[in-house]
C-alpha cells in the first residue's frame, strides 16, 4: 500500500531535515578541527636519528615547558589520547611533541623494527630535539611506550611523567604469551622467531633484551599512573610493585581496559590529565 501524498511529504521533510542536520554536524566538526589546528599551531615535520626519519608533530607554540608524548602498540602520534593530552598540555602552557614509533603510524611499512634497541635510540633523538626547544621536559607515555620511555629516560632530566596503562614488566608479558601458546625457551632460541596464531611474533633477541634490562633501575621522576582494573596485559600487582618502588600515584578505573577508548574511559582520562599535569 503506497503512502498518501501528505504522508509522503512529511516523510520526505523528515529525511531532508535529518540529512541537513548530519551535513551541518559534519561541517561544524570540520570547522572545529580547522580551528583547533590553528589554535594549537599543529606542525608536522621529521626528526632525524642518524639516517632514520621520525615523523613528528609539535602541538602549540614554543614554551619553556615541553611534553614528550609516546604512544602504545598499534597506535600513532595522533591517537585519541595523544591528541587529548596534547590539547590539555597546550591549555596549561606547554608545547607538546608526539611522534611515531618504528612500524607505527607513517612508519608502518618501514624495515626499521619496533624492538627495544631501536625505540630507545629514537626516544634519545626525540629527547635531544626536545632539549633544543625547552628547558623543562615532561613525559606522557602509554602502554609499551611507557616501557620504552623508562628504558630510555631513567637517567635523564625529566620533570614529571604521566603513564596510561603502562607496561612495567615486559618479561612477564612475553613469558605468559609463551606459556599460553606452549612455546618453550628452548624452541624460541632454536627457531629465533615464532609467529603466533593471534598475529603476535615472539623473537628470541627481544626476549633476551627484556630479561637483561628489567625495570629495576633508579627512577626519581614524580610519576602518576592511570590504570584500568580489567587490563589484560598488565596486572594490578605489577603496577603496585612499580608504584611502591618509585613512590608513584596510581588511579584505578574500575572496569577500565588496557586501551582507553570508550566515552566514560576518555572522560576519566581527561580529568586525570587535568589534575596531574603540573
Amino acid at each position: 500500500m503506497r503512502p498518501c501524498l501528505k504522508t509522503r511529504n512529511i516523510i520526505e521533510n523528515v529525511i531532508e531535515n535529518v540529512i541537513e542536520n548530519v551535513i551541518e554536524r559534519i561541517r561544524i566538526k570540520y570547522i572545529l578541527s580547522l580551528w583547533i589546528s590553528e589554535i594549537m599551531d599543529k606542525r608536522h615535520f621529521y626528526i632525524l636519528n642518524n639516517k632514520i626519519r621520525i615523523p613528528a608533530i609539535l602541538w602549540g607554540k614554543q614554551s619553556e615547558k615541553l611534553l614528550i608524548e609516546v604512544h602504545g602498540n598499534l597506535s600513532s602520534k595522533e591517537d585519541t589520547v595523544i591528541s587529548m593530552m596534547a590539547q590539555k598540555a597546550v591549555e596549561k602552557g606547554y608545547q607538546a611533541l608526539s611522534f611515531d614509533l618504528p612500524m607505527h603510524g607513517e612508519r608502518v611499512d618501514e624495515e626499521y623494527a619496533c624492538i627495544p634497541e631501536n625505540c630507545v635510540s629514537d626516544l634519545a633523538a626525540i629527547y635531544e630535539y626536545a632539549k633544543s626547544l625547552a628547558s623543562d621536559i615532561h613525559l606522557f607515555a602509554c602502554s609499551m611506550g611507557a616501557y620504552f620511555s623508562l628504558l630510555a629516560y631513567h637517567d635523564l632530566n625529566i620533570k614529571q611523567s604521566l603513564f596510561l596503562s603502562p607496561i612495567v614488566d615486559m618479561e612477564r608479558i612475553i613469558s605468559k604469551m609463551m606459556e599460553s601458546f606452549q612455546v618453550s625457551e628452548e624452541r624460541l632460541k632454536a627457531e629465533h622467531e615464532i609467529r603466533l596464531p593471534n598475529g603476535q611474533v615472539l623473537e628470541w633477541n627481544y626476549y633476551c633484551y627484556v630479561r637483561e634490562n628489567p625495570i629495576r633501575f633508579e627512577w626519581k621522576v614524580p610519576t602518576a599512573i592511570l590504570y584500568g582494573s580489567d587490563d589484560k596485559l598488565t596486572e594490578l600487582d605489577e603496577i603496585s610493585i612499580f608504584a611502591d618502588r618509585y613512590q608513584s600515584k596510581v588511579k584505578v578505573l574500575e572496569h577500565g581496559e588496557h586501551y582507553f577508548h570508550t566515552e566514560e574511559q576518555l572522560k576519566v582520562f581527561d580529568k586525570w590529565a587535568d589534575e596531574n599535569l603540573l
